[in-house]
């Protein structure tokens, strides 16, 4: 720990050495790939053997990029970026809600183990799982026809749909867990005080927890959402041609087409749709909210009495 003793110079200057590995780890595995697949993106393929090359530099891969073969697939991902989250957060925004205040602290931890079960599993064999339980011959699509809810087999394999509970089941824990932590993070005098003054259950959840969790929220949002849009194995596994997603694009252009230059460039893209697709919605998300900070503001002094 540093040295409370030493001059407030000092202390900065040894708490700065102690982030030193961090930024040396982000520089090596974050900063440095960026750079490369951004280079990368500029270049072209130059036979039917190479995979880059960057002696003559272009936005081409960008045009190819968006053209209106893959531009299909752009739209597609970020349908289902957007809607799983927003599925993921109504799913798990209740069940935060319930661990945090409706459950005994006793209990709390085994629940949050629950949550984290499907962790303790590859990504790969939960998928896989998934396509065994919508498969037209599963144990899904019999029990249906055998209660007479189905005419013929489930038609659900190979789907969007499919595609999106795949995202929604393996992306589901990541928002519930920041929830719960922002949601207990309200002390039930918070909400006891709400009540006194005259709030409901869901006045009180709407003006004054999910404001104060709103750190949770933003937190579990940007979880899913990211790695949701790059997700590469759900869709393949469970959406095939219909369920098609950038990243399984990328992932083709680099291992099968053996065009690193264009797959650099729709990966670039991706990251630039994720990007724009966040201080979009930040910037929606504060227009809503300004009215009720101007309406709910406290003014003291001068302007008050005017």
């Amino acid at each position: 720990m540093p040295d409370r003793s030493a001059p407030p110079a000092a202390r900065r200057s040894l708490g700065g050495l102690l982030a030193v590995p961090a930024w040396v780890w982000l520089a090596i595995f974050f900063v440095a790939p960026v750079g490369m697949v951004i280079w990368f993106s500029f270049g072209y393929k130059p036979g039917i053997f190479g995979t880059h090359a960057n002696d003559i530099l272009s936005l081409d891969r960008y045009v190819e990029a968006l053209s209106p073969t893959f531009f299909t697939t752009f739209v597609n991902t970020l349908w289902v970026g957007l809607l799983g989250t927003a599925l993921c957060f109504l799913i798990g925004a209740p069940v935060a809600y319930w661990m945090a205040f409706k459950v005994r602290p006793e209990r709390r931890g085994l629940l949050i183990a629950l949550v984290l079960i499907p962790f303790w599993t590859n990504f790969l064999i939960r998928t896989i799982g998934w396509q065994v339980i919508l498969a037209p011959e599963g144990w899904l699509s019999q029990g249906l026809q055998t209660l007479g809810l189905l005419n013929g087999p489930l038609d659900l394999l190979y789907t969007r749909t499919a595609v999106l509970i795949g995202v929604v089941y393996n992306y589901l824990p990541l928002m519930i867990l920041p929830l719960f932590v922002a949601f207990d993070r309200v002390g039930p005098a918070v909400r006891e005080a709400s009540k006194d003054l005259g709030a409901g259950k869901v006045t009180t959840f709407f003006r004054v927890t999910l404001p104060l969790s709103r750190p949770g929220v933003v937190a579990g949002v940007l979880l899913v959402f990211i790695p949701l849009m790059g997700d590469y194995i759900t869709a393949t596994v469970l959406g095939g041609a219909k369920g098609n997603m950038v990243g399984q694009l990328v992932a083709s252009q680099f291992q099968t087409a053996q065009n690193w230059a264009l797959g650099s460039a729709m990966a670039v893209v991706l990251m630039l749709v994720i990007a724009l697709t966040i201080a979009a919605a930040a910037a929606l998300l504060w227009l809503v909210a300004l009215p009720f900070r101007t309406r709910n503001r406290l003014v003291l002094g001068e302007e008050a009495a005017r």
